[in-house]
């Protein structure tokens, strides 16, 4: 009996133990942080020798770094989509047919649709804290003013605090705008058509080839004129109709000030981490930067080897470091799966007036921001959780922001939802090292609403092979994005069709500089074969569903405007300026 006694202490005590691991795996906080536009080459944990971004970096040393992250989409609004309901945008309707792929206006009343479900909305329902903080970009209202049948707060989120659209250059006065270049090359045809047209009628009436009633002309003319002197005041008041910062349903600062505006926002993430310490949180931290226009607080401009853009950048590490050190002042790190990553990669043909160069860095991938070349969808991706995840783990394999609703959702024990196709996969089994491979064997890239491309990485084989059905023009040629137009397009004359598709293996090529060929790769046509089967078999799997960006859903509707005092007052009100802004140090 004396023997048994210390055997049955021990038995306890692991018991003990398991038990702990085992509620340690389940509800843990999470922390959920996205960058907009960062390139994979910005980050020193990726690479960067010039940036400075240590507690980035802190996230790889203490945890998982993704090698091959991939974006569900090179653009916003689609990508986003994407993350939260870990389905392809082009499922729930938020891919465009049209040119145009992402939300401009607030007062659209497209957006992610109310049946979709989000890992917010599952982690809500498990008594989950739920917060947004900073870009939404996914809609707001439908009918009214106030439905707001696609703000986050319908989506999952107990509590919001951000832009619902998007950071533009056109927020930020002497930035320039993302909209004159298109709305000059929109108009120029039409306006030169209308002008050629009313002296041609004004000429023949006055030689009496054709009696033609001033009554016409003068209607013709008044209709020419109120047409271009609304858009001249749209885009005049835009800052005011569209750049706003919102609490919940209320607007708090329009236009909005970029005044300490990161500070702000870590804030608002570090009071709600304070409110939750007794209670499993989802926070969901998405930045504005580096998304133009770019700003930074005075403590970080000028502080960069890169300009605007590297001081936008070590800002937002900045923020990352309050954030993981309130966590640990909580003592909530081993509670807590940390993630950062970029909803694309970065914006290559960003360049301001002045020249100076506002976009980021892919690294040694090719092209950016709206491309399924690698440099448009390869993103950071870093998990964070002492005790479940080893540190300081490199992993290979293909992985999708789409990955993240599973993961998340499963440990928070809520229920994968059984009524719908998810495309993205639980990471936890590849990032505890139960598993060497990912359970993406294809990957499908959209190009708004376009299949453009497949990675295909075969369970008995190192391979990753990525085909092309067509690529962007770049513009000029011989430069590595579409300077000409700002963003590459996806359809008609913007674009390249390849028959045969371009043939690439990523872990022979990853700069894609080489596309193979039947002579080049033996098995050219039977991994052809087998992507398109695969393509067959996804094209099956997709149902009709109204699209979220269609020209009527995207258009500005007057009707659809908020407005937080009134238009004779410029929409103007300021309600976040006021209270002491949270203590940055630089250094």
């Amino acid at each position: 009996r004396k023997k048994m006694g210390p055997l049955l202490l021990l038995i306890i005590c692991q018991c003990a133990i398991n038990c702990v691991k085992a509620h340690s795996v389940s509800n843990p906080n999470i922390i959920l942080m996205m960058a907009d536009d960062l390139g994979i080459g910005d980050l020193g944990c990726y690479g960067n020798r010039t940036l400075r971004t240590p507690n980035i970096d802190r996230l790889a040393e203490e945890g998982v770094t993704l090698t091959q992250h991939i974006a569900a989409s090179p653009l916003c609004t689609p990508s986003r989509a994407a993350f939260l309901t870990g389905r392809y945008p082009i499922r729930s309707g938020m891919a465009a047919f049209s040119r145009i792929g992402v939300f401009l206006f607030s007062a659209s009343s497209g957006g992610l649709p109310s049946e979709e479900i989000t890992f917010s909305k599952l982690l809500k329902q498990k008594g989950y804290a739920t917060a947004l903080i900073g870009k939404w970009h996914l809609g707001m209202n439908c009918e009214s003013s106030n439905d707001f049948c696609h703000h986050p707060l319908s989506h999952g989120f107990d509590y919001f605090y951000g832009l619902t659209v998007t950071n533009l250059r056109d927020c930020k006065p002497g930035q320039g705008s993302v909209f004159l270049k298109g709305v000059q090359k929109a108009l120029v045809i039409p306006i030169q058509i209308a002008g050629i047209t009313l002296v041609s009628l004004a000429i023949v009436q006055c030689i009496g080839l054709l009696k033609v009633p001033f009554q016409a002309l003068g209607y013709c003319l008044l209709i020419i004129t109120i047409s271009l002197v609304f858009l001249i005041f749209f885009f005049y008041h835009f800052r005011h109709l569209n750049c706003f910062l919102m609490r919940n349903h209320e607007i708090i600062q329009q236009p909005l000030s970029y005044e300490n505006l990161t500070q702000r926002m870590t804030k608002e993430a570090i009071q709600f981490i304070g409110r939750n310490t007794d209670t499993p949180f989802l926070l969901v931290l998405s930045y504005l930067h580096v998304h133009t226009a770019l700003y930074a607080s005075e403590n970080f401009r000028g502080k960069s080897k890169h300009g605007l853009y590297g001081d936008a950048v070590e800002e937002m590490d900045w923020s990352v470091g309050q954030v993981l050190d309130v966590v640990e002042k909580h003592n909530l790190c081993d509670k807590t799966l940390v993630y950062f990553t970029s909803d694309q990669g970065a914006h290559v043909e960003e360049i301001s007036s002045a020249g100076e160069v506002h976009g980021g860095y892919n690294g040694i991938y090719k092209g950016g921001k709206s491309t399924n070349w690698e440099g448009g969808i390869r993103v950071p991706g870093l998990l964070r959780w002492p005790g479940v995840i080893q540190a300081g783990t490199y992993i290979d394999e293909p992985t999708s922001n789409m990955d993240i609703f599973p993961t998340v959702v499963k440990l928070a024990e809520a229920q994968i939802p059984s009524d719908r196709i998810i495309d993205g996969h639980d990471l936890l089994p590849l990032l505890q090292g139960k598993v060497t491979r990912s359970k993406h064997e294809f990957l499908f890239h959209y190009c708004n609403a376009y299949l453009n491309a497949v990675r295909w990485h075969p369970g008995n084989s190192e391979s990753v092979w990525k085909v092309f059905f067509f690529t962007p023009n770049f513009s000029p040629e011989d430069s590595n994005g579409c300077y000409d137009s700002h963003v590459c397009f996806c359809h008609g004359g913007f674009i390249t069709r390849h028959d045969p598709p371009l043939l690439f293996d990523l872990s022979r090529d990853p700069e894609e500089k080489v596309p193979l060929t039947p002579e080049t790769e033996s098995h050219f046509y039977e991994i052809l074969r087998v992507i398109h089967l695969a393509v067959d078999n996804h094209t099956r799997s997709l149902h009709a569903v109204p699209n979220q960006l269609s020209w009527d859903k995207l258009l500005w509707k007057p009707w659809l405007q908020l407005c937080c005092s009134s238009v004779f007052q410029s929409c103007y009100c300021d309600y976040d300026s006021e209270g002491s802004p949270l203590e940055v140090h630089s250094g």
